[in-house]
């Protein structure tokens, strides 16, 4: 009996430990990954974008408005927001303060639900079953217009089911972008059409990466696809990966870089088994079978939690500078 409650206790504590450190250090402990993505005609300069993602900000987190602030020091030529910036009712003046710095360089934003609906407690365990992606929409509202506004009034383009066309570093690019599809606001009919052709690339810009808006974008011509939405899977097992994506994605694309075609998650399957993941966005490689028009997708593990489950494990909070390159000649 003695060796059993030895082992019993041995395993309560390296439980309590590893949540003590998901709590406490890794939800904290960001990360600056990089990737460079070769997605630009031959000849083209270089062009520096700056994601960030999934703040999921409340009042008095001043480390991360710190760490988001500095990342203005890299200088990017553009900076992408893809949503889910608040988790509290006065969390906008927060948001805007850590934004502050950015909204100097060029840049653009989608929404998530989280920038219009409050979070409220509710069992952690649901994130794992078929429940995951039911939004209840009577929670309560967040100051989406005040959000909204500051992002606007620095001068970021809104492309929430809008399309819109900048000069980036000398580079044309086209931006096409929909709002939530994790609470179907998004309208890609609306923005539906052939990528133009007098630009350098057409990047689409997404929230939640749903199989239906990934599949639209890369149908109609777009060579990349910036999504956030899916915390990485918050919670990985080592060895395993993320156990979820909170979408339709497979989960091994829950952050990353991979290759993307219409169909490559497999027709209306969330697994998409047979879906080749390039991987980590600190080792990229093409895959070899993927089609030669293949896009890119990359899915930011974003930086921030559901205040009511304030844990990462085996899954660093991040930003991500993607550095566009020229495709081989």
């Amino acid at each position: 009996m003695s060796v059993l409650l030895k082992t019993l206790g041995g395993a309560v504590g390296v439980g309590a430990s590893a949540l003590a450190y998901a709590a406490l250090i890794e939800r904290n402990w960001f990360a600056l990954r990089e990737a460079s993505v070769p997605v630009l005609p031959p000849g083209s300069s270089p062009v520096r974008i700056l994601q960030v993602s999934d703040l999921h900000l409340t009042p008095g987190q001043e480390r991360k408005i710190g760490w988001v602030r500095a990342l203005a020091n890299l200088q990017p030529d553009f900076v992408i927001n893809s949503g889910d910036n608040l988790s509290h009712l006065e969390a906008v003046p927060g948001l805007l303060r850590a934004m502050e710095p950015l909204l100097e360089f060029p840049g653009a934003f989608v929404l998530g639900s989280n920038d219009y609906y409050a979070p409220v407690l509710k069992n952690p365990a649901l994130y794992l079953t078929s429940r995951y992606a039911r939004v209840e929409h009577e929670r309560p509202l967040l100051p989406t217009q005040s959000l909204v506004d500051g992002l606007t009034g620095g001068g970021w383009r809104d492309l929430n089911n809008a399309r819109s066309r900048v000069s980036v570093a000398g580079v044309p690019l086209e931006f096409v972008g929909v709002n939530d599809p994790h609470i179907e606001l998004d309208r890609y009919a609306a923005v539906a059409g052939p990528a133009a052709e007098d630009v350098a690339l057409t990047i689409g810009l997404v929230h939640a990466p749903y199989q239906r808006v990934l599949d639209a974008m890369v149908a109609d011509g777009a060579g990349l696809v910036i999504a956030g939405h899916t915390h990485g899977g918050q919670l990985r097992v080592p060895g395993y990966g993320a156990l979820v994506t909170n979408c339709d994605l497979d989960r091994r694309r829950a952050s990353g870089l991979s290759r993307w075609w219409p169909g490559a998650g497999g027709a209306g399957s969330a697994g998409g088994a047979q879906a080749p993941y390039v991987g980590d966005p600190r080792a990229v490689a093409p895959s070899s079978q993927a089609p030669p028009d293949a896009a890119w997708l990359h899915v930011s593990a974003g930086l921030g939690t559901s205040r009511f489950a304030p844990v990462r494990f085996a899954c660093r909070p991040e930003a991500t500078l993607l550095t566009l390159v020229a495709t081989e000649p």
